[in-house]
């Protein structure tokens, strides 16, 4: 094996292409709930994701919990060096509410909590690695739940009470901030599918409630920084929106707007208030429409005042992207099997191409080219924000340390970012692996491993192992810094460029 990493590392980019902008960054990203375990440890209060893998084990398609996860809460100085190890210039990690307060309420702080984020900020400081962090990443302490969480719209100013402590403790040395990862997920998959937790089914009104919530919530904490902290801290505060990309099942007039409606539903719903001041017209107009035939008194969508668009429009520094696979879409038919519940009002079925390579999770195809089509969408709509891609990787079942099908995905995958960059033109500032380790991923559990480092769930340790995959991203990001060229390979027959890796057996 030594042998074979050692080859993986000289041949693995082979001739002339492409390279990424000198000041182009590159890092690893985890999730507080998903690695850090110590669920019950030093005064941390319980979160939804605590209470539903304890609850209802059956929830988790594996029985498991994280109650100790990848125990990275006791683990700081040696994963840090990993991170060194492998030349990131940022980690992108989550603070986890219920560590900070337990209640979810800010009148009393837990101590510890404070003390575990700010050693971890220091160590990542102290390594030359850039802290970048995200407010909340799904795991909402339980005693807000049961206010009624996100679809209560209090909620909104208590993430702005949290937010502001986070600031004050933490935004000294943290520059650079993420209020909310995947809203889309946090709402419509939480309150309207209920496929995550709190698993609520409330189809077609959790979602938007909590939308709303969310909006109003990222809108008044961008504003709070702006006026309170801007100036002492100059740091910069984002959102992440998860980006799948939709493509027309056919040239039709009918498929063309299925697929542009789903990535209003699921995107434009959360980018276009920030970046355009409002809904997206047609999620307006539908959710409107279809409220009036069901004879409600007031439409499922919760229309923003003028001083609330005023709120939440230019709230973002940067735009955080996370991108995984692809759909197919075409109007609504009930015939289609779809892999994931997706929003019905915006009249769309969405399927994906058996032909299309699969990796371990259901619902995720690999389709490098829809990254640079999604990427390029941003681009037109927003006006080229900057953004930055905060999650992309492969999921496959065994954890493999030659884990060929993930270096071919990061390196297919990269190649359509270089090509969006240098071909059309897209402000794209950085690209974050997903994920630094092997870790609990949420209703799947341990059973799908999107690492670069194995986790060996088996020892009370959790000891680490470098993926070959590790080894290459190492490779691709010290070339960069080097100022060296990325190496592309000459154009395959659907006219992509390709990045060389040697996977050797």
């Amino acid at each position: 094996m030594k042998l074979s990493i050692v080859i993986v590392i000289l041949l693995s980019f082979k001739c002339n292409g492409y390279e990424f902008p000198e000041d182009f960054k590159f890092g690893v990203a985890t999730a507080s709930f998903q690695v850090e375990g110590a669920w019950n440890i030093s005064g941390k209060g319980e979160s939804i994701w605590d209470y539903i893998t304890h609850n209802n084990p059956n929830f988790i398609h594996d029985g498991s919990n994280a109650d100790v996860a990848c125990d990275t809460y006791h683990k700081t100085a040696g994963d840090v060096q990993l991170l060194k190890e492998i030349s990131v210039d940022y980690y992108r990690f989550s603070i986890s509410w219920s560590r900070i307060f337990p209640t979810g309420h800010t009148y009393s702080p837990n101590a510890d909590g404070i003390r575990y984020y700010n050693e971890l900020i220091d160590e990542l400081l102290a390594n030359g690695i850039t802290p970048l962090v995200t407010m909340f990443h799904w795991d909402l302490p339980q005693a807000l739940h049961e206010l009624g969480g996100w679809p209560n719209p209090v909620l909104a100013e208590l993430f702005v009470d949290y937010a502001d402590k986070l600031f004050e403790y933490f935004g000294d040395k943290v520059k650079n901030w993420i209020t909310f990862n995947e809203p889309y997920q946090i709402c419509d998959f939480s309150y309207s599918d209920g496929i995550l937790a709190p698993a609520y089914k409330q189809k077609g009104i959790g979602g938007y409630l909590c939308s709303y919530t969310v909006l109003i919530a990222h809108g008044k904490t961008y504003q709070l920084y702006q006026k309170r902290y801007k100036e002492t801290q100059n740091g910069r505060i984002g959102i992440t929106i998860q980006g799948p990309w939709f493509e027309p099942r056919t040239d039709s007039a009918e498929d063309k707007k299925a697929a542009e409606n789903m990535l209003q539903f699921m995107f434009g719903i959360f980018a276009h208030p920030i970046y355009i001041g409002d809904y997206p017209k047609v999620v307006r107009e539908e959710v409107n429409r279809l409220s009036t035939e069901e004879n409600r008194r007031r439409s499922r969508l919760i229309a923003f005042t003028p001083q609330e668009r005023d709120l939440i429009k230019d709230s973002a520094d940067f735009l955080g992207v996370n991108h995984y696979t692809t759909f197919i879409c075409t109007p609504r038919n009930a015939e289609i099997q779809e892999v994931l519940p997706m929003n019905t009002d915006g009249g769309a079925s969405c399927y994906q191409d058996d032909e299309w390579a699969a990796a371990a999770s259901r619902w995720f195809r690999l389709v490098p080219w829809g990254f640079r089509k999604v990427l390029n969408w941003v681009k037109e709509e927003y006006n080229n924000p900057e953004v930055i891609i905060t999650e992309n990787g492969y999921s496959d079942l065994t954890g493999e340390l030659r884990d060929c099908d993930r270096i071919s995905y990061y390196n297919s995958y990269l190649t359509e970012v270089l090509n969006a960059i240098h071909e059309d033109g897209c402000n794209i500032a950085g690209y974050t692996a997903w994920s630094f380790l092997d870790n609990f991923e949420w209703v799947n559990g341990y059973r799908e491993k999107f690492g670069l480092y194995y986790v060996d769930f088996e020892d009370d340790d959790r000891p680490r192992t470098a993926k070959m995959s590790a080894y290459v991203y190492k490779n691709i990001i010290s070339l960069t810094q080097d100022k060296l060229t990325l190496i592309t390979r000459p154009r395959d027959s659907n006219g992509a460029e390709q990045l060389v890796s040697f996977c050797l057996y």
